[in-house]
């Protein structure tokens, strides 16, 4: 070893902090972040210690998540699938996501506490200041988000202590995972325009770079320990692949977040638009490296994937052999430095953006309308059959979601018909049909009007309960997964083995069991539109997520036991199916008629003070209760039709076995029963005569 290894790991954090420390403090005083301001200055505390504590809080929990990450996807936990000895680099793993979780939680506690120092000013030490502190986090929203996610990183602290199983870890990697939501939320006034597509764009920008730079920096610290083992390429191959995709979430959503606060080619010359640049250049670089990493150095690393020789493939004229490898692992431990000091230098830049006004200013309008106040946006145009289709607000969580569903499922199959297997082309069509009718439903007009109009969003329920879960699971995602990834045997879990763990599980066959989900499918309604929680969902960012989320799996679950053909999932006889299918069916025609029927507004604090004057909210109520009744029953009997027609087949594939069994055993099957029934006659007849 030529000592390149200890070099990096030593070096890795002093050389990200200190290139962070000099780029972040450069960047406050060129913009002016780290002016004293003319009324109610912080002092040093606020314009100096807050930064510091956010880029603390920052990477730490980067290095927290990747740590996670890595541990969970990424190097084997054990020698092998069959063995028990726990792997050393796994393990360290754990030490660094233990002691940056610690460290994450320090700094959490005192970001908050800096925060409100900065935002009261230099009123923050007049007084009782354990008071004060009290009210900023008990009854300010800025107070109250603070205080959510600190608890949030002291829960998944102390769970990535406590737990050490692979189902311990990767609950921990999901806990930790969550203040990411409650950061995006700080990012953007939920009064201003553009609400939806700020905090979803924040809220994808933060998990790529927390799992792309923390995955870097603890690949870095472990650098000896990786040097040394034979499947170092493979660990590299796998991470490089979570960087490709952090790196399209990265670029994507940090262009979406950037259109919404520079306006014009003017903004871009401004000293917000000059550091957006910069971070522009910083992260097109850390690409061409990563570029670099999969087409010159991954495929010449020992141990390397066979799918990573591209370079051979390519003609490179570089070694071969152990000493080709060695230099290949060189220089790649080279350019993770390279990497480490060009994203020391994109999160200091990053937490000036937070301190630098923006060009478009985020706040609300002077004089918003009842509209604005509740959604945060202006009034579409009115409603017409063109503006449910010319009317777009793109939601980047869900148009991140069907990209990239789409391009995985597409890779999957061009790999399975790169070995020559087959896969059915509808299959295909139906999954990117649905995936299409999902990307619609949550950017098109029916989630623009359906926040203004309960018609409107009953057309975004119905479509998403009832319409696109039928195609995605004619799909056979699961199917194809488990056709086109190879199984890991080297003690790690992919892709593959974790979802065919969730698949399996306990929590997975409740709520896919067929009498569940139609309970869940159809009791959720009865819940969320009459006790209140529909006025949650529609108020709150959070909660209009969760919302599409649950209803899209309720669905999805519901036409799974009916008609799908993944595993995982407990189907009853076609018979039975048939029942379940008809008293659903009964069960959202009930639905309808109920709302159309109702007197009462639903979430009537919501649709009742929308103010756009288009239609009465009762008389649009009664419009939402008739879409529910006909939208619900159309696809629900189609349904009925496919499990039909699937019915059929299935009982002609087992005519056609059962003909062919006959066929080969010479009607043996028929003997046997036509020798019973002679035995039974002879039997009735001796009974008789002995009677007699």
């Amino acid at each position: 070893m030529s000592g390149v290894e200890p070099q990096v790991r030593l070096a890795a954090l002093p050389l990200y902090i200190l290139v962070g420390a000099i780029v972040g403090s450069i960047g406050l005083v060129l913009t002016g972040a780290a002016a004293p301001t003319v009324l109610a200055d912080s002092g040093p505390l606020g314009r100096w210690g807050l930064p510091a504590a956010e880029f603390v809080f920052n990477s730490a929990m980067a290095m927290t998540l990747g740590a996670l990450l890595l541990a969970v996807v990424v190097v084997p936990r054990t020698a092998g699938r069959k063995s028990t000895r726990i792997d050393g680099d796994w393990e360290r793993l754990l030490g660094i996501a233990q002691g940056a979780s610690a460290v994450w939680t320090l700094s959490s506690v005192a970001v908050l506490i800096l925060t409100y120092i900065d935002t009261a000013g230099a009123q923050a030490f007049q007084g009782d200041f354990s008071a004060q502190l009290w009210t900023f986090v008990t009854e300010l929203d800025l107070g109250r988000v603070w205080l959510a996610i600190v608890c949030l990183v002291a829960i998944g602290s102390t769970l990535v202590f406590g737990l050490r199983s692979y189902a311990g870890v990767a609950a921990s990697l999901v806990v930790s995972a969550l203040p990411i939501l409650f950061l995006s939320i700080l990012g953007h006034s939920a009064d201003a325009e553009g609400h939806v597509e700020a905090v979803g764009s924040l809220s994808i920008h933060l998990a790529g770079v927390v799992i792309w730079v923390g995955g870097l920096l603890c690949l870095a610290l472990l650098a000896p320990g990786l040097a040394r083992r034979s499947d170092l390429g493979t660990i590299v191959a796998r991470y490089s692949t979570i960087a490709l995709i952090a790196y399209g979430l990265v670029m994507y959503s940090g262009l979406t977040n950037a259109l919404l606060r520079v306006g014009s080619l003017a903004d871009w010359t401004t000293q917000y638009g000059l550091v957006l640049v910069a971070k522009l250049i910083i992260t097109i670089l850390l690409g061409f490296v990563g570029w670099s990493h999969r087409r010159r150095v991954i495929a010449r690393m020992p141990g390397a994937p066979a799918e990573a020789g591209v370079a051979q493939a390519t003609g490179s004229t570089a070694a071969t052999g152990a000493s080709g490898a060695v230099r290949a692992a060189h220089l790649f431990w080279r350019l993770v430095l390279g990497e480490i000091t060009l994203f020391a230098s994109a999160t200091a830049l990053g937490v000036v953006l937070s301190r630098t006004a923006p060009p478009v200013p985020d706040e609300p309008p002077s004089r918003p309308t009842a509209a604005q106040l509740l959604t945060g946006e202006a009034l579409p145009p009115p409603p017409s059959w063109g503006t449910f289709f010319t009317e777009w607000r793109l939601d980047p969580v869900w148009v991140s979601i069907t990209v990239g569903f789409a391009i995985f499922y597409l890779l999957a199959v061009r790999r399975l018909r790169q070995r020559g297997d087959t896969w059915p082309v509808h299959r295909t069509i139906c999954w990117l049909v649905g995936l299409a009718a999902l990307f619609y439903v949550t950017s098109g007009g029916a989630a623009i009007y359906g926040k203004i109009l309960f018609s409107s969003h009953m057309i975004q329920h119905m479509v998403l309960v009832m319409i696109v879960p039928i195609p995605l699971v004619l799909g056979a995602p699961i199917t194809l997964l488990m056709r086109a990834i190879p199984a890991r045997r080297d003690g790690s879990r992919g892709v593959r083995e974790w979802v065919l763990t969730i698949v399996h599980s306990r929590y997975a066959s409740f709520w896919s069991h067929p009498i569940v989900a139609a309970i869940n499918f159809a009791g959720s309604l009865i819940v969320f539109y009459y006790s209140g929680i529909m006025y949650a969902a529609m108020d709150t960012h959070i909660g209009h997520q969760l919302m599409i989320l649950h209803f899209l799996l309720a669905g999805y679950f519901f036409a799974q036991s009916i008609m799908g053909v993944d595993p995982g999932v407990k189907r009853y006889p076609y018979p039975v199916r048939l029942l379940v299918l008809l008293a659903t069916m009964a069960f959202h025609a009930f639905f309808g008629i109920s709302i159309m029927s109702s007197t009462s507004l639903i979430a009537g604090d919501w649709f009742g003070n929308m103010g756009h004057g288009w239609v009465p909210a009762l008389e649009d109520q009664v419009t939402g209760g008739e879409i529910a009744w006909g939208i619900g029953e159309i696809p629900t009997l189609a349904l009925a039709i496919l499990m039909a027609a699937e019915w059929y087949r299935s009982s002609s594939r087992e005519a056609t076995r059962s003909d062919r069994a006959e066929d080969r055993t010479g009607d043996a099957e028929l003997a046997a029963y036509n020798t019973m029934l002679a035995g039974l006659a002879a039997r009735d007849e001796q009974d008789e005569r002995r009677g007699g």
